[in-house]
Parts: structure tokens; C-alpha cells; sequence
């Protein structure tokens, strides 16, 4: 006798349009040249990055670029630094652009807050590809924090202008805003979050709770997969957190409960459907 589990996927979760943008790009190209290189994880998400590896995909790093001339190179949803295009156009370098329009409108106002001598503040994660491109429109003056309490201490002009990764959690930024602004600072702050993720949070939240357990894909370096994570968690204290098929066990279920999938902007379906397979296995 089987488990008999009643597995459902959520049917918002899976690539947003950036990450679907890039990604029909990249095949479209391995197709016809049979290789192309691409400036960091095409998404982060290491299966599916095998299975365009497997195409002829060719990951480098900002270390590889210099060296490559007459080549053609992708760059991501996540965007990139004006440093990056000025090496491709010095080595003749044919920019596949495949930056998600959200981040381009964000590196944009950036860049022209910066040009306005507006000093900025940048909530976002340390070291994550899309801050890495933002910071590159302030010649990395902008500061980066990843919560209030690293500001505690740090000297803060008087006026500023606040923006946020494009990932982020919509009310964490209109907190942050808020304590700047009880704090006395004089705070112009740029509400830049990409609303299909924001919406995916109100909206996961309601799916977790219609089920007895929530099996959550994502890759471990998605740090939208880790909000998103939580968000599950706070909704289904009963959440697991799985980035590959195999770390499921049938200990972590009972006969006949009813089973939730979902996962990050950076997730692909197949990988849910794959979970899903399992599932309906035991």
C-alpha cells in the first residue's frame, strides 16, 4: 500500500519573466553556435545550470572576461556594472543582454541620482550580482545594508536617497524607510521591488496554509528562494526546504496528507514536477 500523497504545485511558482527571458536567449544561441558563455550562474539554481551546461553553456566570472576576446557573452536577469561593458567593448566582446527590464529601470534611476550628487543607500544583499551592477552606477560609493542594524554606528549624511534590490520584501523596505525617517534623516526613498515578486509573497502565504506540509524547491544560493522560504514557513510551520529531489524521505510525510510544492523566481517547473513525481511514488 502506498502512501497515497495529494501532491499539488503552486501555479505562480517557477521563473519570473527576467530569469524565462534569459534563459529562451541562451537556448536560442547554444542552438544555433552550440556554445556561449555567460557572466556568472545564468539563475541560481545549480540543476538547472547543469542542464544548460549539458547545452554548451559556459559559465566564467569577472575574472575570465578580460582575458576573452571576439566572443559572445550573456549577461543575465540579475544586470550588470558599467566596468563589464566597457571590457566587452575593449575586447570585442558581443554583449548578449539579457538584463531584466525591473533591474535596468533600478541601475537607470541609480545612475541618475548619482550623477545628481544625491548621496544613496542601497538595501540589499552584500556581494549579490544585481547590488554588485547597482553600486557599479555610483563609481561604489553607494552604501549596502542588509538590515537596520549595520547602520548602527556608521555616520549617515543628513539627506539621502534609499533604494532597494529588486527582490526584496516590500515591507521590510517601507520599515527601514519609516526608522530612517524617525531617526531624522531626510530620506527620498525609491520603492523599486519587482512587483511579481512582491505579489508572489502575499500569495504563497495563502497557499501554504491549505496544506498539511509545503515542500519548498530552491536552489541554496537564491536569496529571493530564502525569503520566499520563510514566508512559507510563517504561513506552515511544517515547510521543508529542498533544492534537489533526493533529500526528500518518506519519513517526512504520513498516508494521505495533502502536500503543497513551490518555489523561488529562480526555480524551474521542471524541477517541482520532478519533486511532485516522488511524492506520488512513496
Amino acid at each position: 500500500m502506498g502512501y497515497n500523497l495529494q501532491v499539488s504545485i503552486d501555479k505562480d511558482s517557477g521563473f519570473c519573466f527576467g530569469v524565462v527571458y534569459a534563459i529562451d536567449m541562451a537556448e536560442e544561441i547554444l542552438e544555433e553556435d552550440g556554445y556561449l558563455y555567460c557572466l556568472g550562474d545564468i539563475v541560481h539554481n545549480d540543476e538547472e545550470v547543469a542542464r544548460l551546461t549539458a547545452k554548451g553553456l559556459r559559465i566564467i566570472d569577472h575574472d575570465d572576461l578580460p582575458q576573452l576576446k571576439n566572443e559572445k557573452v550573456l549577461i543575465r536577469a540579475h544586470g550588470e556594472a558599467p566596468d563589464t561593458y566597457r571590457i566587452a567593448l575593449e575586447n570585442n566582446i558581443t554583449l548578449i543582454d539579457a538584463s531584466c527590464p525591473v533591474v535596468l529601470k533600478l541601475q537607470n534611476r541609480v545612475k541618475t541620482s548619482f550623477d545628481e550628487q544625491e548621496k544613496i543607500l542601497i538595501f540589499g544583499k552584500h556581494g549579490h550580482a544585481e547590488v554588485i551592477g547597482l553600486q557599479g552606477q555610483t563609481n561604489n560609493e553607494a552604501l549596502v545594508f542588509q538590515d537596520l542594524a549595520e547602520l548602527d554606528g556608521v555616520e549617515l549624511p543628513a539627506k539621502f536617497t534609499l533604494y532597494s534590490q529588486t527582490t526584496k520584501s516590500t515591507d521590510k523596505f517601507y520599515a527601514i524607510k519609516d526608522n530612517l525617517l524617525s531617526r531624522g534623516y531626510e530620506v527620498k526613498a525609491n520603492d523599486t521591488i519587482c512587483r511579481q515578486v512582491s505579489n508572489r509573497y502575499e500569495d504563497l502565504g495563502i497557499f501554504a496554509q491549505k496544506f498539511d506540509k509545503i515542500v519548498f524547491v530552491s536552489g541554496k544560493k537564491s536569496s529571493n528562494g530564502r525569503v520566499l522560504y520563510e514566508v512559507c514557513l510563517k504561513n506552515n510551520p511544517q515547510s521543508y526546504f529542498v533544492s534537489d529531489p533526493e533529500e526528500l524521505s518518506i519519513d517526512m510525510f504520513n498516508p494521505e496528507e495533502r502536500i503543497g510544492i513551490c518555489g523561488a523566481t529562480s526555480t524551474p517547473m521542471w524541477l517541482m514536477e520532478k519533486v511532485k513525481t516522488v511524492l506520488e511514488g512513496y
